[in-house]
């Protein structure tokens, strides 16, 4: 406790910054990504760590595992910017974050074309505001080039099975989501509003996708038990083509193009 009192009147005894970001701790790996792919990999001090990660910060400081933020290491690190996504540490310690006053970003986006502004936004804080506008920019315009080559009339029904056992899938306001609406489809689930919800089987034959997309051929087989399912009839069960999917970073447009060619082949 005296050390994190001290570690506090350090943070909060410096004079507020008066221009761009220096000392960036990300707290989501997808945040992480985008301030690389804005050239500020150095700016970086700490990262919460949640899988792999880029070679770029392969060596920085941890600040914890999602869920698991180590405050006292953080605020040793006297960042000037924490970016956060809100999944990835819990309400108290988001509110023990904010109690002492450095600034923050936090990205929830909903929406592809959400994360495009994002870019620009980040880049503003961190120096990097005519990067930030150029991946804007690009995102943009390769969206606009994914709907119009994908579009269809009637959008195809599709399940994204998030895990199997118990069987989740995504709400309508996950950025997925989007991109499955990008991509000239829907998911079936689109009217929930819960990031990630549990639903039965029961539900998934009632809503009788077109197509089921799962993280792996394992996760795919029990479909076959349910042959009145559109999907497998059509043989339409299929492994997500990229895991970037799950990243909200610009790299997230290459693999939205990943999943609309593997929808393309759909019945």
């Amino acid at each position: 406790m005296h050390r994190l009192l001290l570690i506090l009147l350090l943070v909060t005894g410096s004079s507020a910054p008066v221009s761009a970001a220096e000392r960036i701790v990300s707290l989501a790996p997808s945040l992480t990504e985008i301030v690389i792919e804005l050239g500020a990999a150095q700016q970086l001090v700490g990262v919460l760590d949640g899988g792999p990660r880029p070679e770029a910060v392969a060596n920085l400081p941890s600040v914890g595992r999602y869920s698991q933020l180590e405050l006292e290491t953080l605020l040793a690190l006297q960042p000037d910017l924490i970016l956060l996504w809100p999944g990835s540490i819990s309400r108290a310690q988001r509110q023990q974050l904010q109690a002492f006053a450095i600034p923050m970003f936090v990205a929830e986006p909903h929406t592809l074309d959400t994360l495009a502004d994002q870019f620009a936004e980040i880049g503003k804080r961190i120096g990097r505001a005519k990067q930030g506008q150029q991946l804007q920019q690009q995102f943009h315009k390769g969206l606009a080039a994914l709907r119009s080559r994908y579009h269809r009339e009637q959008p195809l029904s599709v399940f994204y099975q998030v895990w199997d056992k118990p069987l989740y899938t995504l709400g309508g306001q996950q950025i997925i989501s989007d991109a499955l609406r990008v991509c000239g489809a829907e998911n079936v689930f689109a009217d929930i509003s819960l990031p990630a919800p549990q639903v039965s089987i029961e539900a998934v034959l009632q809503r009788n996708p077109e197509v089921i997309l799962a993280g792996s051929g394992a996760q795919l087989e029990p479909w076959q038990r349910w042959p009145d399912i559109t999907a497998v009839q059509r043989k339409q069960l299929w492994q997500v083509p990229d895991k970037g999917l799950e990243r909200p970073s610009f790299q997230m447009l290459h693999a939205t193009e990943q999943l609309c060619q593997v929808l393309a082949k759909a019945q």
